[in-house]
């Protein structure tokens, strides 16, 4: 009986972890990080200066085989109005794991003259993943489930877009739309729609009367067609210019809807980073709260940046009359 119980425990832990690995790469809050590129491909190029993220994500501190995401992305300016970008990724879930490479490319198209700044920009990206689940490490005498290693690799894209029009911004993704099968668990039928619609908007706030103090509210909302399943995330960020440094500070809060009554998702997020020189640093710290938790709900991410090849930014005339200091 004591086998039988934890044979069922495996199970579903099983079938939690193949609901989860369903996405390609996992959505959180590490956009607010200066990192854009890794939620919308349409932003790949779209700075003046090529730019490196790395990211270090690990969830339930202290839980043995507890989630964690590292991922490395590039992307800078092709041409004159073109961008690449490329994304590596490692996604471990206690048994099951996912590595994939993600490229980019975007085209950003000037609506009128440079200094209105009214941009239009397209992106696409291909990625290829690859599944794999471990089981060699049950200690369960049942060769069902235990000494199985299985893996598999799937393609999969996402389109994107985006205007700017001075400091209003705006993003339209759609994830998921060329996902071929991935036959991980020799399902006879398993479905193919995972598509996710993601839409970013916000507005950049300059400081006044030389306070250096500037302010970012957004929102950013996520729908999941199969599921129904919506989020949304509720942003706001404000920052301190200094003589050779910037600090900032942001504040995230996710609200899920899965249309049941049942406890919706709460995620509470802030974010404290400084951006110096052509570095820059973050850290974030999530907790999920409500009566449904796993351990403490909590979760801690350090964002790494650099910046290089950069050139002379963008500056225009606001409606004030005088020059913006947000550099695109």
């Amino acid at each position: 009986m004591k086998n039988l119980g934890v044979i069922i425990f495996l199970w579903f832990l099983i079938v939690s972890i193949k609901v989860e690995a369903q996405e390609t790469l996992p959505i959180y809050s590490d956009y607010l990080s200066d990192n854009v590129f890794l939620v919308h491909p349409s932003a790949a190029g779209f700075r003046d200066c090529s730019k490196v993220r790395l990211t270090v994500r690990n969830q339930w501190s202290g839980v043995q085989d507890a989630p964690s995401l590292q991922t490395l992305n590039f992307h800078t300016k092709f041409g004159q109005k073109g961008g690449l970008g490329f994304i590596i990724f490692n996604d471990q879930n206690g048994y099951h794991s996912r590595q994939g490479l993600q490229g980019s490319y975007a085209y950003h198209l000037d609506l009128g003259r440079l200094e209105d700044y009214k941009q239009l920009s397209f992106g696409i990206s291909m990625m290829v993943v690859n599944n794999k689940l471990d089981e060699t490490s049950f200690e369960i005498p049942d060769p069902v489930i235990s000494q199985i290693v299985q893996s598999s690799g799937y393609f999969n894209a996402d389109v994107s877009m985006a205007y700017h029009n001075m400091d209003f911004f705006s993003y339209l993704t759609i994830k998921n739309i060329m996902l071929t099968a991935r036959n991980l668990y020799n399902d006879d039928y398993e479905s193919l729609n995972l598509r996710r619609y993601l839409l970013s908007l916000g507005y950049y706030f300059d400081y006044y009367e030389g306070s250096g103090v500037e302010f970012e509210p957004s929102i950013m909302v996520q729908y999941i067609e199969r599921t129904n399943e919506k989020f949304i995330d509720f942003n706001f960020k404000v920052y301190k210019e200094l003589e050779n440094a910037k600090l900032w500070a942001a504040f995230s809060y996710r609200r899920g809807f899965d249309g049941v009554n049942t406890e919706q998702l709460n995620y509470l997020t802030p974010i404290v980073g400084v951006n110096f020189d052509k570095y820059m640093f973050s850290y974030t710290y999530t907790k999920q709260t409500g009566d449904i938790l796993f351990d403490d709900g909590s979760y801690h991410q350090i964002t790494l940046g650099f910046n290089f090849g950069c050139f002379s930014p963008r500056r225009f005339w606001n409606e004030r009359g005088g020059k913006t200091n947000r550099m695109f």
